[in-house]
């Protein structure tokens, strides 16, 4: 029987909570630990645009809870949605029932934001989850079809033009990939359509792509991104989308029906939790062992909270995956640490630097310190070593692995199937 006030839950099985999960089992302290998702599966979004892109496979990239803890006999996974906290009771209610806990860890991590801007949201294609990028693939591929069977140019040009908006690591390497997709498999796959020039635009409101990351690497990048192909259109915001034509900040548009979004992320916030306990961005506002503002026994980290008691980062930490991953370890250590009596530690996150890869022998570094820079085959490398090391198991690994290789010696990939769920609607409380 499990007490109370010995179960941990954790709400968000995204590199934060299953860090966590993974640090508290190991452990092997007299406490549970339940994780909830409304997925049953945790993936890996980094390489969420090459399932996008038809060149991972969802299963490369994707593994279940239960069969990733099932060793575990202080684990309990639940599959479900938080709508509401009651911290007076302890207790959470999910979308198919309720769980009480002794202490709650919020790790929910973001959702695409639009800004407010409703047709944007209804038109555009988002690129956050696993649903997202296989939705977004089978569009664009049916998109193709439907270009490649009709004899209007103007409708074929709107059905292969394509428009990025977002120049971060996500919106970059998409357009790379796209660029290389347009390259190396598009004309052979689609004959009838040889002639169109199957643009790709990459709109940003700075001034420059992976604005984060060093000037180097944002020349390199754009530099790369042009030779390619994409055109790349900066110091604009994208204003409105009615599903056919992008219209520009500067008043100009592009005629379309695919604009992928990845620009902006925003929290989500939670009945039960007070309004003063929100920051910027809607994210929870944590004190240095990522408890939660005005709260004893709940706590948030990864994306979904807002840390400024780190010197080094006083405006709060940047939204990714390193950060998740070190925060999961750290309360761990400390949830730990409160058991035997020891003293907490407090959370300074290690910045390991950034990178992103652009194509072919294409990608950029920054390690922070010494401020070493990479670009070109090395960092391509670099980071093809990085993200499959970063993958959850050994069984991803290996496919992924496969995979590239496969992609690198063929410069093609099988994935391009359209699968599309039959129309029976499944139940949302399970």
């Amino acid at each position: 029987m499990i007490k109370d006030e010995d179960n941990i839950v954790i709400v968000g099985g995204g590199f934060a909570g299953v860090n966590l999960a993974k640090q508290l089992l190991k452990a092997r302290q007299k406490l549970h630990v339940t994780l909830v998702d409304r997925n049953n599966y945790n993936f890996f979004p980094p390489l969420l645009y090459q399932v996008a892109t038809g060149f991972l496979d969802v299963s490369n990239i994707s593994y279940p809870y239960r069969k990733l803890f099932r060793k575990n006999l202080n684990f309990t996974f639940r599959m479900g949605e938080l709508l509401e906290i009651r911290p007076e009771e302890n207790k959470v209610i999910l979308s198919n029932g309720e769980l009480a806990y002794g202490k709650l860890v919020i790790a929910t991590g973001t959702e695409s934001n639009y800004f407010g801007n409703q047709n944007v949201k209804s038109n555009a294609l988002p690129m956050k989850t696993i649903a997202d990028a296989v939705y977004l693939k089978n569009t664009l591929l049916e998109r193709f079809e439907q270009a490649a069977r009709i004899n209007d140019a103007a409708e074929q040009k709107k059905l292969t033009t394509i428009v990025i908006a977002g120049g971060g690591p996500t919106g970059v390497e998409i357009a790379g990939m796209l660029s290389e997709l347009r390259q190396n498999v598009l004309a052979r796959d689609y004959p009838e359509l040889k002639s169109l020039p199957f643009e790709i635009f990459l709109v940003d409101g700075v001034a420059s792509v992976l604005a984060p990351m060093s000037k180097k690497s944002q020349e390199y990048t754009l530099q790369s991104l042009q030779s390619m192909g994409v055109i790349v259109r900066l110091n604009v915001l994208v204003k409105d989308y009615d599903g056919s034509l992008v219209i520009l900040a500067d008043g100009t548009g592009i005629e379309t029906y695919n604009l992928i979004w990845t620009t902006g992320v925003t929290a989500s916030t939670f009945s039960g939790i007070t309004v003063d306990a929100y920051g910027r961005g809607k994210r929870l506002l944590v004190d240095e062992y990522n408890k939660v503002k005005g709260f004893d026994n709940i706590y948030a980290i990864g994306d979904t909270c807002l840390q400024t008691t780190d010197a080094a980062f006083s405006n709060g930490h940047p939204q990714l995956a390193q950060v998740a991953i070190q925060q999961g370890r750290n309360l761990a250590f400390n949830f730990n640490a409160l058991l035997k009596g020891n003293v907490l530690r407090p959370f300074h996150y290690n910045d390991k630097g950034s990178m992103a890869i652009i194509g072919r022998y294409k990608a950029v570094t920054d390690v922070p310190k010494p401020h070493l820079h990479f670009r070109g085959g090395f960092a391509w490398l670099l980071w093809l070593f990085i993200h499959l090391r970063s993958l959850i198991n050994f069984r991803n690994k290996l496919r992924t692995l496969s995979s590239w290789t496969a992609a690198y010696f063929s410069k093609d990939q099988y994935l391009r199937m359209i699968v599309r769920p039959a129309s029976k609607k499944s139940d949302k409380n399970v």
